[in-house]
């Protein structure tokens, strides 16, 4: 993509509403753009890192072995009303009326829903276990939207919800969720711990949430530095193995969100130089609810004995645009964005430092062919700014390497490449700087 051509609004100001990093860079950087409370549209460069987001929570999901579905945005307030929740929720709902005065509402979570379909269509044993999973925006009218994404009113969630016999077989179901968010955090270069939490209006005994640590975090924590050391299962990990010693290594580790921390506990597991008591933002959460939909909504199978029993039920949401900012929180500097390569917006910028001399066009011109030949995704800054401008725009956005193009580098025949992430630079030669960005 030519910058010239591409659609990066970016400011030189910071906007007085924004309070932390992520949302004052996400405004700055051209990311997004605030049109209501909470509510914001995503510009390009905000809406290709959100898309690289997806497509890893995504692809851990089908390797976890959940099936991707899409549900509507509106729901029927019958159904919310058939589990008991369509009054408990609280105004955090919002609630709608069409042209016939069905009552409907923006849906702030679909286990409702997914148990409607569910019964529609299975109906033994043999189809369990089932999982099904979608990635779609919702709505809950926060009283009080603050920190651009890290909470919004509308906001892109993946939410998955698995159905089986037993609470034996609810268990694995909710372990291979355990490992799958292990497993698709750090893909996108973060330590998101997971931490023993409240069920709040889900419902259910047993939940964790994903917590990534940073000061500006919603969430007080408390946990064992121990646990920031343990390994991350490789995508080798058998998810139709026993996956028990994962979660006692991860869960045998002190970790616990203030509403259910047992101070008692912490100080008598943790040595006082392990204690960490920080804040954290939270970035996905699973949940194990047993019948509670599946009752009330007669969401039931026929065992083997031929007798009919509630399904035992489970969800796990990851909030993919707040994942940007979380991702943002974890990883800047004073100039601007530090992306992991894997949710970069683009992997490469190229930057011409003397627009218009021919020799500095025509190897810019021959690196931007190449490296679009091989795949990689590359930003073109072929704008007359000065060259300082360039570097700032190129630090701000937080593309992962840079490559510096301009005459007395090319005077000895090479270019100078800057890797984001931790500011080294080399020169290499042109052919180099290509075969090194394609490994």
């Amino acid at each position: 993509m030519r910058l010239s051509r591409y659609f990066l609004p970016i400011l030189k100001e910071t906007p007085k509403e924004a309070e932390i990093v992520s949302h004052r860079l996400m405004l700055r950087a051209g990311m997004l753009r605030q049109e209501a409370s909470g509510i914001y549209a995503w510009l390009p460069l905000g809406h290709r890192v959100l898309k690289k987001i997806e497509q890893i929570v995504r692809e851990e999901q089908n390797r976890a072995g959940a099936i991707e579905l899409l549900m509507p945005t509106l729901q029927l307030a019958d159904l919310w009303r058939e589990s008991g929740r369509y009054d408990a929720y609280g105004p955090e709902m919002l609630r709608i009326a069409d042209r016939h005065k069905r009552e409907l509402l923006y849906g702030p979570t679909n286990e409702e829903m997914i148990t409607e379909i569910f019964r529609a269509y299975v109906k033994s044993y043999k189809n369990l276990p089932l999982n099904l999973y979608h990635i779609q925006w919702k709505f809950r009218d926060e009283q009080r939207p603050r920190f651009g994404v890290m909470r919004g009113r509308e906001f892109l969630m993946k939410d998955a919800y698995s159905f089986d016999l037993d609470e034996a077989g609810a268990r694995r179901a909710y372990n291979k969720m355990f490992v799958a968010y292990l497993r698709t955090f750090a893909r996108m270069g973060l330590k998101a711990i997971p931490m023993r939490a409240e069920t709040g209006p889900i419902g259910g005994d047993l939940s964790h949430e994903f917590i990534v640590l940073a000061d500006t975090g919603e969430s007080g924590v408390f946990c064992d530095r121990d646990v920031l050391d343990l390994p991350v299962p490789g995508e080798d990990v058998d998810y139709d193995g026993d996956l028990t010693p994962i979660i006692k290594q991860w869960t045998s580790v002190y970790a616990a969100t203030e509403d259910v921390h047992d101070a008692e506990r912490f100080e008598r597991e943790v040595p006082q130089e392990r204690r960490l008591n920080t804040r954290g933002i939270e970035v996905g959460q699973i949940f194990y609810f047993g019948t509670k939909y599946s009752e009330p909504m007669k969401a039931l199978v026929a065992g083997p004995d031929g007798a009919e029993v509630p399904i035992h039920g489970g969800s796990y949401g990851v909030g993919v645009s707040r994942l940007l900012g979380a991702i943002i929180e974890a990883c800047h500097d004073e100039n601007g964005i530090k992306w992991p390569e894997a949710v970069a917006p683009f992997r490469v910028a190229i930057l011409n430092l003397k627009q218009g001399d021919a020799a500095t066009d025509g190897a810019c011109e021959q690196l931007y062919r190449e490296l679009s030949a091989k795949g990689v995704d590359v930003l073109y800054d072929d704008t007359d700014q000065r060259a300082g401008a360039k570097f700032a725009t190129a630090d701000l956005i937080g593309i992962p390497w840079q490559v510096l193009v301009g005459p007395k580098g090319l005077a000895e025949g090479t270019v100078e490449l800057k890797r984001r992430a931790d500011g080294t630079r080399c020169n290499v030669a042109l052919a180099e700087a290509v075969a090194r960005l394609t490994q």
